[in-house]
Formats: C-alpha cells, sequence, structure tokens
C-alpha cells in the first residue's frame, strides 16, 4: 500500500458524473487537515490496512508537531491506482501493480472505515471516478508512506 499525505489548509474534491453534467462535491473542508491519495498493489491485506490507518492519524506533520488525531483535523481519503504507475520503460505507464477494482476499492474503504474508527472526521472520493481535486498544500508538506 503506498500513500501520499499532505498536510493541506482545505481541500473539496468533485466527481464528473458524465462529459456535460456538472461536478458533484464529495468532500470539502477547510481549515487545518490532511490530504491522502492511497493506491492499493496485490498483496495488500488487512495488515497493510491498519498500518495505513495508524500512520495517517499518528503522523506528527501538521502545526506543533501534532497529528491529525491530536487536532482532530479532517482527512480527505481519494483512492489513487496511479501511485503504482511503472515508468521504467518507453513512454506509456504500466499499471500491472495496481490491484484491479474489486481487490482495491475493499481495502481502499477498510482504511477509511480505520480512520473514522479512531474518532476523526473523513471525506472521500468516489472509487474509480474522475475527480477533480483542490487543495491548498500548507508548508509544502508531502510525505510518502509504504507498507510492506
Amino acid at each position: 500500500m503506498r500513500a501520499i499525505v499532505q498536510k493541506v489548509n482545505g481541500a473539496k474534491v468533485e466527481v464528473l458524473d458524465a462529459h456535460d453534467s456538472p461536478r458533484r462535491t464529495t468532500g470539502e473542508f477547510e481549515g487545518e487537515g490532511l490530504v491522502v491519495l492511497l493506491g492499493i498493489t496485490h498483496d495488500d491485506g488487512e495488515s497493510a490496512v491498519e498500518t495505513m490507518a495508524r500512520k495517517i492519524c499518528e503522523l506528527r506533520i501538521l502545526d506543533d508537531e501534532k497529528s491529525a488525531l491530536d487536532k482532530n483535523a479532517p482527512v480527505m481519503i481519494i483512492s489513487q491506482f496511479t501511485l503504482y504507475a511503472d515508468v521504467r520503460k518507453g513512454r506509456r505507464p504500466s499499471w500491472n501493480k495496481a490491484a484491479p477494482g474489486p481487490v482495491a476499492e475493499p481495502l481502499v474503504q477498510q482504511v477509511i472505515d480505520r480512520v473514522r474508527e479512531r474518532g476523526l472526521t473523513v471525506y472521500e472520493g468516489e472509487f474509480g471516478a474522475h475527480m477533480q481535486l483542490s487543495i491548498t498544500n500548507d508548508g509544502p508538506m508531502t510525505i510518502l508512506i509504504e507498507t510492506e
């Protein structure tokens, strides 16, 4: 499992349903929080879910070296299979390391559920949808987390 965690000062995610339809906001917050882009690979399971949720909640990257849990800060979690793109050969990314939807979607949801179980407000995108994410990256502070 792989995540990009960004310290933000506000975030909004909108889903694009069809070419001509208006965007639909599925999550939005103002102020200090985290945005997490979350990718799943084939061999991820319960251990990766627990580790990732704990890291998201406890990572001390907010102001005053506090975690989202310390500050009760909102978290936005967006599924992002492109985090497993392999671009070592040619000009077209390979997606072979990204888990397929039926494997990845439940694991993304489990991470979201585990973070919520720890008492944090979680905003989310829509799995597999075309989304537009607006953030104000604060710092900037961007951290890569990988589980084993």
